[in-house]
């Protein structure tokens, strides 16, 4: 859909100047890649032709194909729906990469599933920050015996 050249362009923009989160490209990237071998680890027992090219397919055809790398750097780092936390956001983005591997290998007929992936987990990301918040408080009150 895009270059992948202009659109690391634009993550070292992003990242140079504090817009873009690398937490959630990075870890975006990490969830695909990690997805992506476990699905081909099921492409051996492959049923039907069709599926087993979508189980087998690399995690470098899963980077370029579609709208994932414009999505992990631009839609995804949106800062008013992403998780806010530094740990959250790499929880958010992960689940971003597994999602989109996910979307893509199940449902062979709807190859796109960035949109779908960040979408949800946008909803997910307040309840993401608020574990990580609590969790702090709580480390806070049993560090000061309150």
């Amino acid at each position: 859909e895009t270059s992948a050249f202009c659109v690391l362009l634009g993550a070292a923009f992003l990242i140079f100047t504090k817009v873009g989160s690398w937490r959630i490209m990075t870890s975006c990237v990490l969830g695909l890649v990690l997805m992506t071998l476990v699905m081909n680890a099921f492409s051996a027992g492959g049923s039907t032709e069709a599926i087993q090219g979508y189980l087998a397919m690399g995690p470098e055809w899963h980077l370029v194909l579609g709208g994932f790398a414009f999505g992990a750097v631009f839609m995804a780092t949106d800062p008013v729906s992403a998780a806010q936390t530094d740990r959250g956001r790499w929880i958010y983005g992960f689940l971003i990469g597994l999602m989109v591997v996910l979307v893509r290998v199940i449902n062979p007929a709807y190859p796109e599933g960035m949109m779908l992936a960040i979408l949800f987990m946008n909803m997910f990301a307040p309840f993401i920050d608020h574990f990580f918040v609590q969790a702090n408080i709580k480390r806070r009150l049993a560090r000061y015996g309150a």
